[in-house]
C-alpha cells in the first residue's frame, strides 16, 4: 500500500491530503529514470576499470604479449638497418678502391619516401597513430635503401663481369706454347727499328719474331673472334683476332691455319702452326699487337711463365737492333 502524504493548510488549520497531478508524476518518473541510468553508467565504468571481466583479462594479456613482440621486432629491425648500413660501407669501399666509382649519394640514401597524407587512412581510425606511422616510415625507408643497395650491387656485378671479360680478352701470354719455346730464346727479333732481311736496310718492325721449329703449335693470346684469315705475299698465311676493347693480334707466316673467320676462340687455344710462308727467311712466328688500330710493342703483353728476371732479359733481347726474320 502506497503511503499517503498530508500537508498542513494554514487557512483551514487542518491537515489535508496531498494531491499530485499527472504532469508532476511524469516529471518525477523521468528524473528517477535519468538518475538510474547515470548511476548504472557510473557503476559500470568503475566495475569495468577495477574489476575487468575474464574476456577483458585475456585481451589485456594478449596486448601485453603483443607489446613484447613488437619491442623484439623493433630491436631486430634496428639490427637489420645497421647491417644494411655496414653493407653500404663495404659497397663504397668496393666502388672506390676497385672500380673507381663514387659511393652511393647520402642524399639519395637518406631520401624521404612520401608525403604526410600517405597514412591518412591510419590517422583516421587508429588511436596509436604515432607508433604505427613511425614504424611504417622506417619500414618504407629500409625498403628504399635495400632497393638502392640492390641496384648498386647489380652495377658492381656488371662491372666485375665486364672486367673479367676484359682480363681474359686482353693479350697476355706468348703466342708460341711454353713447352715449345726455350726460356733463353737465343734468336728473337723484337719490335722497333730492325735490319731488313733482304734489303739490309733499317726499317720499322711492327711485331716480335718468335723462332720455333716448323709445325710448333700457335696459341691465341686472349679470348676473341677471328677477324681475318688471309694469305699475303709478305705475311704468308696469317690470322687476325679481334679481342674487343680495341685490342687485335696478328699471327703471320703460319704453316697451317686451324680456324676460320667469325670463329670464337679462347686464350691458349691452338689456332695453327709455325711456318715459313710469305716473306720469311726461316721458320718462325711474326706476332703483332694493336690497340685501336695502332701497333704497340708485343713484349708488354707476353707475361706468362716468366720470372721478373727472365722477363727483363726477354725485354732486353727484344730491344736489340738486329736483323728481322721477315717484313
Amino acid at each position: 500500500m502506497s503511503r499517503e502524504k498530508y500537508i498542513y493548510n494554514e487557512k483551514t488549520l487542518q491537515f489535508e491530503k496531498l494531491q499530485t497531478t499527472a504532469k508532476q508524476r511524469i516529471a518525477k518518473f523521468v528524473i528517477y529514470s535519468i538518475l538510474s541510468v547515470l548511476g548504472a553508467v557510473v557503476i559500470y565504468s568503475v566495475a569495468n576499470k577495477y574489476f575487468p571481466s575474464p574476456k577483458e583479462k585475456v585481451l589485456a594479456k594478449e596486448l601485453n604479449q603483443m607489446e613484447h613482440h613488437f619491442a623484439s621486432i623493433t630491436n631486430e629491425f634496428d639490427g637489420l638497418a645497421k647491417d644494411l648500413n655496414d653493407l653500404k660501407s663495404k659497397d663504397a669501399e668496393v666502388n672506390r678502391l676497385i672500380f673507381g666509382l663514387d659511393p652511393i649519394d647520402e642524399n639519395i640514401w637518406e631520401g624521404g619516401t612520401g608525403g604526410s597524407e600517405k597514412y591518412k587512412y591510419i590517422t583516421k581510425y587508429s588511436s596509436n597513430t604515432e607508433l604505427i606511422t613511425n614504424t611504417k616510415d622506417r619500414l618504407a625507408k629500409l625498403k628504399s635503401q635495400m632497393d638502392i643497395q640492390r641496384k648498386s650491387l647489380d652495377t658492381i656485378y656488371s662491372l666485375a663481369v665486364e672486367r673479367e671479360e676484359k682480363l681474359t680478352s686482353i693479350p697476355s701470354i706468348k703466342p708460341v706454347q711454353e713447352d715449345k719455346l726455350a726460356r733463353d730464346i737465343r734468336h728473337l727479333s723484337g719490335y722497333g727499328i730492325r735490319i731488313h732481311p733482304v734489303h739490309k736496310v733499317k726499317k720499322i718492325h711492327k711485331g716480335i719474331d718468335f723462332t720455333a721449329p716448323e709445325g710448333t703449335p700457335i696459341q691465341a693470346t686472349g679470348n676473341g673472334t677471328i677477324k681475318k684469315v688471309t694469305k699475303s705475299r709478305s705475311y704468308g698465311n696469317n690470322v687476325i683476332i679481334d679481342h674487343g676493347f680495341g685490342y687485335e693480334t696478328l699471327y703471320a707466316h703460319m704453316a697451317e691455319v686451324h680456324v676460320k673467320k667469325g670463329e670464337k676462340v679462347i686464350k691458349g687455344q691452338q689456332i695453327g702452326t709455325v711456318g715459313n710462308t710469305g716473306l720469311s727467311t726461316a721458320p718462325h712466328l711474326h706476332y703483332e699487337v694493336r690497340i685501336n688500330g695502332k701497333h704497340v710493342n708485343p713484349i708488354d703483353y707476353c707475361l706468362d711463365g716468366l720470372t721478373s728476371e727472365e722477363y727483363h732479359n726477354l725485354v732486353i733481347k727484344a730491344s736489340i737492333e738486329n736483323q728481322a726474320f721477315d717484313y
